[in-house]
């Protein structure tokens, strides 16, 4: 019995003190410090040995402007045996408070004298001092604790410092050394490292850090300093330079590995720079004797010849294509040789026949469970594309059904309903577009609810639905690269359907076509007829952002992209282009991008 008093009596003691805390906490955090005071010193007088709650009570009396009732509990507690060193901290910040500098000197000179006694105290009076930004009373503790004793290391703190106090140079050369002396990852320097460089190869910053890992590789031949001036060059833009610091560390690791330059053309590919895309998978088709490697570099080279030159040489891809296929065979290897060379055939040689019959006899081969689905995906697209909508419907609802949770599946099922779509079976194409609205994929969320408000809104206005299935049909030769065939259907909606609901979509897409025809100016017409007269309606904000977006990549007129990009983030907040419109709108504000 008098176990179970005793146990109970520590609950009730726990629980009373976990109370405390909370209502401490809260009231300090909502600024009531009268009430947070009282608890506070509850706290301590029950823990003393609690330092975060001797820190609460004195912010308390210091927020309250009890100066004396601080200063009279710290140095109360500084005669204590083991009284912490960081409590003369407090007390001179206490003094601080008050304008009485001497006073607060001598304080914090004693915390800084009390390392020759104990180094190891180095972390948490360096700490005290960055707490209350006292920077050159931290460097000083964190400096000398390092010379009292070697083993410890403060590189990371004194970096973070000499930032703050706008010492770029001190702190990248204490970032460097703690990646040298192996006191840190690469990857969490460079974390750090990226709130201070632009993608500006003027900037001070930028040319500060350049100078010193210049200077670097030039004692040492060690290839970190190639992996951060690549990293660099990435980060102002200048990827034919990170280039020719990826080759050197290629050569210099005797070529273990072909990562690092794909990884870098996939960089490359997506800000479109695609000359240096072809470079680096140049250089590793005539490096590297990998058969994969090879095979995927040769299919990018392709595909990089057809972005490059829209009129290129058919007929030369073509016999490339087979002359893959001869080299590679047909096996499970080569799967993305087989889908590629299908979508060549139908979507630029416009001959699907041919493609459907050599998906069809791949499938014939031994495929794990993902090829399988890949392969019905693509036979899928190209089927929509000769209009076989039933047939690719059945590939389209098996990748569905097999990859329910997964991304293929989902892709699948927006496939089935853009399937739907274009059959004019738009009942089905809404049951399935409802499903994908609540997808983990944003973008497919994103492009399901564009879809289901299109047939939804423009089916109920129109019972005939005569609009509709034109815009459908439109859309179908959108998709058959038919671009100047789907303007002329859109043009036809525009006129013969005026004040309809379709109206803003048949300009939505039109202008994309007219964009991808580099009929720049009659897009801008376009997306400025939807914001002039559906500036309240659902594509406002996709008008907008096509605007910011052709403004910046194409017409080179920043300051009007700018325009567009801060309308979409105080008009259209919930927009799915939302933080995309904020990121570059900061951009060409000229802030520094994480």
């Amino acid at each position: 019995m008098r176990v179970f008093f005793t146990s109970l009596f520590v609950c009730c003691f726990f629980w009373a003190t976990a109370q405390e805390d909370f209502l401490a906490r809260q009231y300090f955090n909502d600024g009531e410090f009268d009430k947070s005071v009282v608890y506070y010193e509850k706290l301590v007088k029950t823990n003393p040995n609690r330092l975060d709650y001797t820190e609460g009570l004195v912010a308390c009396y210091q927020q309250l402007e009890r100066y004396n009732d601080a200063e009279n509990f710290l140095r109360q507690r500084l005669k204590e045996r083991n009284a912490m060193p960081i409590l003369y901290i407090d007390l001179g910040y206490n003094f601080t408070l008050q304008n009485k500098e001497a006073e607060a000197e001598k304080q914090y000179n004693k915390a800084v004298d009390f390392l020759d006694k104990n180094p190891n105290y180095g972390a948490q009076i360096g700490s005290k001092f960055h707490k209350y930004t006292l920077l050159n009373y931290a460097t000083t503790a964190y400096k000398k604790a390092m010379v009292l004793n070697p083993a410890l290391n403060f590189n990371f703190q004194l970096a973070r410092i000499y930032g703050e106090q706008g010492s770029i140079e001190k702190m990248y050369e204490a970032y460097l050394t703690l990646i040298i002396e192996g006191k840190t990852s690469k990857s969490n320097v460079l974390r750090n490292l990226d709130a201070f460089v632009t993608d500006d190869p003027n900037n001070d910053n930028n040319l500060k850090l350049k100078k010193i890992l210049l200077k670097n590789a030039q004692r040492n031949p060690d290839t970190l300093w190639n992996e951060l001036l690549s990293w660099l060059f990435v980060k102002q833009k200048q990827y034919g330079s990170a280039f020719r610091q990826e080759k050197a560390i290629y050569k210099r690791t005797e070529g273990t590995n072909t990562n690092r330059l794909i990884d870098l053309s996939d960089i490359a590919l997506s800000v479109d720079e695609l000359d240096v895309a072809k470079d680096i998978f140049e250089f590793v088709l005539e490096e590297t004797e990998d058969s994969t490697t090879r095979l995927d570099s040769e299919l990018q080279l392709i595909n990089i010849q057809l972005s490059q030159d829209e009129g290129a040489a058919l007929d030369a891809v073509e016999k490339k294509y087979k002359e893959l296929l001869q080299i590679h065979g047909i096996k499970n290897t080569t799967l993305r040789l087989q889908i590629a060379y299908a979508k060549f055939l139908t979507f630029k040689r416009n001959t699907p026949e041919p493609a459907i019959t050599m998906l069809k006899n791949y499938l014939e081969i031994p495929l794990n469970r993902e090829g399988v689905a890949y392969v019905k995906f693509a036979l899928g697209e190209i089927l929509v594309y000769h209009r076989k909508f039933n047939e690719a419907l059945i590939y389209f609802s098996q990748i569905q059904q097999k990859f329910k949770n997964d991304v293929i599946g989902q892709n699948a099922r927006f496939k089935v309903a853009q399937t739907s779509f274009y059959k004019g079976d738009f009942n089905w194409a809404l049951t399935q577009l409802k499903v994908l609205r609540s997808s983990t994929s944003q973008l497919i969320a994103n492009d399901a609810m564009q879809l289901s408000l299109l047939i939804s809104d423009n089916a109920i206005e129109d019972s005939t639905q005569t609009a509709l299935r034109k815009y459908a049909r439109a859309d179908l030769l959108a998709y058959q690269n038919k671009t100047e065939d789907a303007i002329t259907l859109l043009n036809d909606i525009l006129e013969n359907h005026k004040g309809e609901k379709i109206e803003d979509e048949a300009l939505l897409k039109q202008g994309e076509l007219l964009q991808q025809l580099k009929e720049y100016s009659k897009a801008v017409f376009n997306y400025k007829k939807i914001i002039e007269f559906y500036g309240q309606g659902i594509l406002a904000d996709d008008a907008h952002f096509a605007l910011g977006t052709l403004y910046e990549d194409k017409l080179n007129e920043s300051q009007k992209a700018k325009d567009h990009y801060e309308k979409i983030i105080y008009n259209y907040q919930d927009s799915y282009y939302s933080p995309i419109a904020r990121k570059r709108f900061r951009k060409l504000r000229g802030d520094a991008i994480n």
